[in-house]
């Protein structure tokens, strides 16, 4: 993980970009030198007004670590993000508390360096033609250069419907 960007407050802050990709081929991503994979449980819990909250279990095998987060969306690119690694107990615990509306995401992360950012590629068991690309920036002005081996279809950071709080209530069963 990377330090995050304060708010004027000194709220931690999420600012990314996000687009939607052709499915990549998942050995040339892993045939780049800083790339590696991890799997990733996500489930949406019962927030607050405002906030989105969710817990992960995010690793391979017996490398598992958890993690608790809150965002609070403030503009289409940044949100306040608090995030906090979490005992498995805990995990367990705030599992109770998940939305009913929302299935819980799994989900192959594929995390790379290019051009002085790190790209998240997220690919879902659902979607066999496209995943989604992120790249986390230090301001929303912040320029950046598309790693070449991807195809992007479309930047999709302002649309609502590719934020994985979203597509938690879309999967199909």
């Amino acid at each position: 993980m990377t330090e995050k960007t304060k708010s004027a407050a000194g709220e931690p802050l999420e600012i990314e970009r996000k687009f939607l990709i052709a499915y990549p081929d998942v050995q040339e991503l892993m045939g780049i030198p800083s790339c590696y994979r991890t799997h990733i449980v996500q489930t949406y819990l019962l927030g607050g007004p405002g906030e989105t909250a969710r817990v992960r279990s995010r690793g391979i095998g017996p490398n598992v670590v958890y993690t608790h987060t809150v965002k609070r969306r403030v503009s289409v690119l940044t949100a306040v993000e608090e995030e906090s690694e979490i005992s498995r107990a805990e995990y367990l615990r705030l599992l109770e508390t998940a939305d009913p509306g929302a299935r819980p995401i799994e989900k192959d992360r594929y995390a790379f360096r290019h051009a002085g950012h790190v790209f998240e590629i997220d690919v879902y068991p659902f979607w066999t033609d496209r995943a989604v690309m992120e790249v986390e920036l230090s301001s929303e002005k912040e320029e950046i250069v598309l790693p070449p081996c991807i195809t992007v279809l479309r930047e999709v950071s302002a649309d609502p419907a590719y934020k994985n709080a979203a597509l938690a209530r879309r999967i199909p069963e």
